[in-house]
């Protein structure tokens, strides 16, 4: 065969395979590489574009090895990738998979503490929690206070309730720190906004009243009228006589119900028994629980019993307060029977 002919058939064998060559690099490029679910993906510190490529091949992401390589070369992004856990979601092509390695955008996960729950719930919630990286399982209470910084001698009410979001593997002192640090500036931005005249001398009494109010009631509109009562009895040197405080008190031997022995167990959360605040709060209050604390109403109430919906009855005297435990028992009584 002449060799003009030869170089002929070459040329246009090349022209095929660089043909072939661009269009696969352009549907490399260009074509979707997840098609079905979000594919979540943890690229280890120190990994190398080869396992990484490797690992998304694995997880059935749909790219071009060779291109994929290609393309982080390209862009300079082999030494920016950065180490995390990264969702691809539904139609995301090659680059911009190495976009968001380069851009350090990870999953970010959630872990909620809702406003009442004690510092053993927190625990339990942050232990079950798999995302995290455990180092407080453990640890005793003392210890936890001195590693974050704490102040007080005892955790409790010391985190503020809300939603966190985090990256995987972040430490559980680090989530509570924030929820400490939190609460923190919460309290310090109500307590500079205080009513006047309160029987509360630091933010920390405001910590602990906040608790009990938020135990105390669900309705928001009764937070204040809870304060002014729990304010108006530590004025006149009255005993809180107030539930939360005593089931706190009792712990683990709390099963559901308060017994007239309950009342008079010596514990120092026992307000039945002991005059003005417990020692530490009794469960995480919220910024209006605390806002409450701080700007209680201005009546002349005492007292209050729950009417068995969500709500209470406020009497400024004994004798209406009598009267009102009287219907609102007796017909919880005739409910329960």
């Amino acid at each position: 065969m002449p060799f003009n002919k030869i170089a002929g058939y070459a040329l246009i064998g090349l022209s095929y395979l660089g043909g072939w060559l661009w269009m696969d690099y352009e549907s490399a490029t260009h074509n979707p590489t997840v098609f079905e679910n979000t594919v979540t993906i943890e690229i280890e510190k120190g990994e190398s574009l080869k396992q990484i490529t490797d690992k998304l091949v694995s997880q059935n992401v749909k790219i071009k090895p060779f291109w994929f390589k290609l393309l982080a070369k390209q862009n300079n992004a082999t030494s920016k990738i950065k180490s995390g856990e990264y969702e691809l979601p539904k139609g995301l092509t090659s680059p911009e998979i190495i976009a968001l390695f380069v851009s350090g955008k990870v999953k970010q996960h959630a872990i909620t503490f809702p406003e009442g729950w004690n510092f053993k719930a927190i625990r339990q919630t942050l232990d079950a929690n798999t995302d995290i990286e455990h180092t407080l399982k453990t640890v005793s209470f003392d210890a936890i206070v001195t590693q974050l910084g704490i102040s007080q001698n005892h955790p409790e009410g010391l985190f503020f309730p809300d939603t966190y979001f985090f990256e995987k593997h972040t430490t559980d002192a680090a989530i509570l720190k924030r929820a400490y640090d939190k609460m923190q500036l919460v309290l310090a931005e109500e307590w500079q906004h205080k009513a006047e005249n309160l029987p509360l001398t630091t933010p920390y009494h405001a910590l602990i009243l906040a608790s009990i109010i938020e135990k105390e009631t669900a309705a928001p509109a009764e937070r204040p009228k809870i304060a002014g009562v729990f304010s108006r009895r530590l004025q006149q040197d009255m005993m809180l006589q107030t539930d939360p405080t005593v089931i706190y008190g009792m712990g683990d031997d709390y099963h559901g119900n308060i017994k007239a022995a309950d009342l008079m167990l010596f514990t120092p959360y026992n307000t039945y028994t002991f005059k003005g605040l417990p020692p530490t709060p009794i469960a995480m209050p919220g910024r209006e629980a605390i806002h409450a604390a701080l700007h209680p109403d201005v009546s002349n109430t005492l007292f209050f019993v729950a009417k068995g919906d969500g709500t209470h009855v406020f009497s400024a005297n004994l004798e209406a307060h009598n009267a009102a435990v009287e219907t609102y028992q007796r017909h919880k009584n005739e409910e329960n029977r």
